[in-house]
């Protein structure tokens, strides 16, 4: 029989309460010391039972709670179990609001941290861009320039813009750099909001000047010239800065719902403010 924990058995000086917590637990050291990947799959359900001494819903109970921290996704029926999946975006991303909601965290604080990542996370992107990355960047561009007939509507233009960035971050080989990125265009697609005293020419202006350094980014990045993409991309976080807090954009903080996950691809939605009217996303 396994043990559970600092040398007790499942049956020896364990609190019923804390078995699931304890299987996971053990579960986690599975998955750790087998080197698992997504795709794996963890021993059915009654091979864990005779593993760990316990029942089947101490085992589902901690299945259940690997599956809520996204490391596992649950099926049911005779060959259930669970299957290592790799923690998504949304999910880390729901955590890390969960935490920020109880900091006072202010547009300024996001834009300094993207003007220190962004450009260093476009120059690292450059040598890995392949000629698909190149049409998706033209695709998001496109998207966003109102002279393009494929232009979108404003709040989908947003999203391309963020979509822009999402793709070099993707090409980019250093995950811990990525990951940061990521997190960061995740709270400004969600949860970066402007008044409605913000006009549509300001939206305008906003989504002319993204376009103009996209284009100049992208045109630097087919030409492998890291060092351009750089400054280009300085240049331009520096130039967001200046839009968002002229139009006054703020951080409305909030906890993230499961029914808004996943929200990739998906168009904004208005978020009301204190006074009952309605605000439109960055």
């Amino acid at each position: 029989m396994a043990t559970l924990g600092a040398g007790k058995t499942a049956s020896i000086g364990i609190r019923k309460q804390k078995r699931a917590d304890l299987v996971a637990e053990e579960l986690k050291r599975l998955i750790t010391q087998r080197n698992l990947k997504p795709g794996d799959r963890l021993p059915q359900e009654i091979k864990l039972q005779e593993t760990f001494g316990v029942s089947k819903g101490t085992i589902r109970e901690a299945l259940k709670s690997l599956e809520v921290q996204g490391l596992v996704s649950v099926s049911t029926g005779p060959a259930g179990g669970g299957t290592i999946v790799e923690v998504p975006l949304d999910r880390t991303f729901q955590l890390m609001q969960n935490y920020l909601f109880f900091k006072d965290i202010g547009i300024a604080d996001v834009y300094t941290v993207r003007r220190l990542l962004e450009p260093e996370l476009a120059a690292g992107a450059v040598p890995h861009l392949t000629d698909d990355d190149f049409r998706a960047l033209e695709h998001t561009i496109d998207l966003c320039d109102p002279a393009s007939a494929k232009a979108a509507a404003p709040l989908d233009q947003r999203q391309e813009d963020l979509s822009f960035h999402d793709i070099l971050a993707a090409a980019n080989p250093n995950p811990m750099l990525r990951f940061c990125c990521e997190l960061i265009n995740e709270m400004i697609r969600q949860l970066v909001v402007f008044g409605n005293e913000t006009s549509q020419r300001d939206h305008a202006k906003f989504g002319a000047s993204n376009v103009k350094f996209h284009r100049q980014i992208l045109d630097a990045a087919r030409a492998r010239d890291a060092d351009t993409v750089r400054a280009l991309m300085s240049t331009h976080m520096e130039d967001c800065t200046h839009h968002v807090t002229r139009m006054k954009g703020r951080v409305h903080g909030r906890l993230v719902l499961d029914s808004e996950m996943p929200r990739r691809n998906r168009p904004l939605l208005d978020d009301p403010d204190d006074s009952g009217h309605s605000d439109d996303n960055a």
